[in-house]
């Protein structure tokens, strides 16, 4: 088993500048295509530039393309972003799906830097209950139910109005002022 994971540096996932919350913008600023007109390991780069380079131009306007031919060397993608990180990736031998999904990658991530996650989450004010998620109150009979579910649809708690609760209150009252007698205590 490889320990390369240990010289990686560890962090928190982040959002950079809390991007999505007003709106979101593409990371990956500029992306560079180098590639072997002749070479068989350049062939994969070659149907992905012939074939799907002017589709992922127009989804990401955004992104500056730049195609660069070169003698004998293996096929690589460089990428660069906003925050000034770079990414290279050597594509020697790959086909087109696989060098779509490398892509898809560099467009999603927030930068080029890999590091191992600490946590998946991170708050500076810890619980120490845990992670509040959506399940965490909920009937652990759910997890096997099949539904719709009659003992599950059945309202736990029915709200009852202000009108209802004084009526509620008068009646006791009556009970309490005329047990059996029917004599009031004023009298």
């Amino acid at each position: 088993m490889s320990n390369s994971h240990l010289f990686l540096p560890s962090g928190f996932p982040r959002a950079p500048l809390a991007n999505g919350i007003g709106r979101y913008m593409c990371q990956l600023k500029r992306i560079t295509f180098k590639f072997c007109k002749e070479s068989g390991s350049s062939r994969g780069m070659r149907d992905f530039l012939e074939n799907d380079l002017v589709d992922f131009a127009r989804k990401h306007p955004s992104v500056a393309v730049y195609v660069k031919p070169r003698r004998h060397r293996s096929s690589v993608i460089k990428a660069e972003y906003c925050n000034g990180e770079e990414y290279w990736m050597s594509l020697h031998k790959s086909n087109r799906e696989e060098i779509q999904k490398w892509l898809h990658l560099c467009t999603t991530q927030n930068d080029g830097k890999d590091f191992r996650f600490r946590k998946m989450h991170h708050t500076d004010n810890p619980s120490i209950q845990g992670p509040w998620t959506p399940f965490t109150h909920r009937d652990p009979r759910l997890n096997t139910a099949t539904f719709p579910d009659e003992e599950l649809s059945k309202p736990v708690f029915v709200p009852r109005s202000a009108t209802d609760r004084l009526i509620e209150i008068f009646k006791e009252q009556q009970l309490s002022d005329h047990p059996n007698s029917g004599k009031s205590r004023n009298e």
